[in-house]
């Protein structure tokens, strides 16, 4: 059956109530709507209609009913609007990112603040994949004798570093030299093409140090590697504040499933493909995750995604204020890397 106007609205206002109120809504506050007219037989009527229809769902406790997942992904897709956010959330959001961060750690650990104090809900950060960046500077500092270190610094100020061995041939001013070289011919490509583009430069100016050339390009892909779980997480324990979480064994749960990164770092992984995402209970793939909904977007240098981060709350989140801090949050971070990256 497809639902019509009057089922749509009442379902609209029920989940608007329940995500207010957290508790199961009875036909009786509905019909308080002026915008119903309605007696509280004629929606109790509806609301079984609903329920029947697998959006409503009657908790054993309660008279009320509670909105489902269903009920929830139609209320994304079709009945929700963006909201706008206040003068106050904006001046939070700024005044987390204001301060000049220069290291790309610090600059993520701030957005997952701003995040869960806006929201009220745990923000998770991922940063910029050192894959999808692009290459702004190769230098090979000479160490003790017979080493040297590979610094790669990238448009997102993302930075690495390794050890390689040196021959004892090659001086300071060599190293110097190919340095400039490199940082000059690949300046602005993808860091996971550098390595075969290096390669090719082994049969030109470069070729009497392949072997060396061949031991940088082992550095930098060892370093776009795996990396471990680096999530900035930010307010895990306002989960702790929402009646869906009084259990203590599901809080303690919840709480070691964002703790451990793991998970988290999968989950961003999965996100970056896409500009924006919402999950909701049963749609997450991790089972710690079916009662909570995971809104996320993705962070870019122009046209090229780096990163995602994302919201955690429980089903009955408030999406379209949500939705409106990841919009302007997205906005401000892919504005921010932008700068750094037209400063220097």
């Amino acid at each position: 059956m497809e639902l019509d106007a009057r089922k749509l609205g009442i379902l609209k206002a029920i989940i608007d109530e329940y995500i207010m109120s957290a508790s199961p809504v009875g036909s009786r506050a509905i019909s308080k709507h002026e915008e119903f007219n309605l007696s509280s037989a004629t929606i109790r009527n509806e609301m079984a209609d609903l329920e029947e229809l697998g959006y409503l769902e009657q908790p054993h406790t309660s008279a009320g009913r509670v909105p489902s997942d269903k009920a929830y992904r139609l209320y994304v897709d079709q009945m929700m609007q963006k909201a706008a956010l206040s003068d106050d959330e904006i001046k939070i959001i700024r005044a987390h990112m204001s301060s000049k961060l220069d290291e790309v750690e610090s600059v993520m650990k701030q957005t997952a603040q701003a995040l869960s104090a806006v929201t009220n809900y745990t923000a998770m950060v991922m940063p910029p994949m050192l894959a999808a960046n692009r290459l702004r500077h190769i230098q090979l500092v000479p160490l003790r004798e017979g080493r040297a270190l590979v610094v790669i610094v990238t448009t997102a100020g993302f930075a690495r570093d390794a050890i390689i061995r040196v021959p004892e041939d090659i001086r300071t001013e060599e190293l110097e030299r190919i340095s400039r070289l490199l940082t000059e011919r690949f300046y602005d490509c993808r860091m996971d093409q550098i390595g075969d583009l290096i390669a090719h430069e082994m049969s030109g100016e470069l070729y009497e140090r392949r072997a060396f050339l061949c031991s940088v390009v082992e550095a930098i892909e060892r370093k776009m590697g795996p990396d471990s779980p680096n999530v900035q997480l930010s307010g895990a324990t306002n989960m702790l504040h929402y009646p869906e979480y009084s259990d203590v064994n599901k809080a303690k749960s919840f709480l070691v499933a964002v703790e451990g990164r793991s998970m988290l770092n999968e989950m961003l992984k999965r996100a970056s493909k896409l500009e924006f995402s919402i999950t909701i209970g049963n749609e997450n793939q991790d089972e710690m995750f079916k009662d909570c909904s995971i809104v996320t977007a993705t962070y870019q240098i122009g046209d090229e995604p780096l990163g995602s981060f994302g919201i955690i709350g429980p089903t009955r989140m408030n999406y379209s204020k949500v939705i409106s801090v990841l919009e302007y949050m997205r906005m401000s971070l892919s504005e921010m890397l932008t700068s750094d990256q037209d400063d220097e």
